[in-house]
């Protein structure tokens, strides 16, 4: 397979099923932004974390690679069965919300219960998780406002929320597995 196709030297690029757009849409800057949260969670996925962690985060990974397909493909190709299946692009499955939810449940049942905020830091891989919150929820911004114009799988909102939530618990977890202290962010209050 070659890497490069010169199709691009334009400033345009293909979406799944032919249409071509400018590489500034707002679409192309969706599954960009997917794309970079993807790469975070490899990331995160690369610390010394636990191999549950590990495995959840592979879970994730394939999920934002469906959103991306979805994401990447031309609308009017999506909304024809038929069509999605000869391009090979699933939908989001709400199971995969469901995932997350048990296990972001599974996680907060483990640690203290929050009473403030919390600084994001004490540890590098927290920190990861921090900045891969942050690009979550850029990414469903970006999708909310596509969705405005162009609907897209609901799921795919509801899964980028309940992903930011689970990105931060995970945060957490992880900041209690790694002994990095929490600090609670209190307002007003002098260095």
């Amino acid at each position: 397979m070659k890497i490069y196709t010169k199709t691009g030297d334009n400033g345009s690029t293909g979406l799944v099923g032919g249409l071509r757009l400018p590489k500034h849409n707002l679409r192309i800057e969706c599954y960009g932004t997917v794309d970079e949260l993807n790469s975070y969670i490899g990331l995160i996925r690369d610390q010394d974390i636990s191999n549950e962690s590990k495995t959840s985060l592979i879970e994730i990974q394939n999920q934002l690679f469906i959103i991306g397909s979805l994401l990447a493909t031309d609308p009017e190709k999506l909304k024809d069965e038929s069509k999605r299946k000869r391009l090979g692009i699933t939908l989001l499955k709400t199971e995969s919300i469901a995932f997350l939810e048990t296990e972001i449940d599974a996680m907060n049942n483990a640690l203290p219960q929050m009473t403030h905020f919390i600084l994001p830091g004490g540890h590098q891989t927290v920190s990861f998780c921090h900045i891969a919150r942050c690009i979550c929820r850029r990414a469903e911004r970006n999708i909310s406002k596509l969705n405005a114009d162009q609907p897209t799988q609901i799921e795919i909102l509801i899964y980028l929320n309940r992903l930011s939530d689970f990105i931060f618990v995970l945060a957490r977890k992880l900041s209690d597995e790694l002994n990095a202290k929490e600090i609670k962010w209190i307002p007003n209050k002098p260095s």
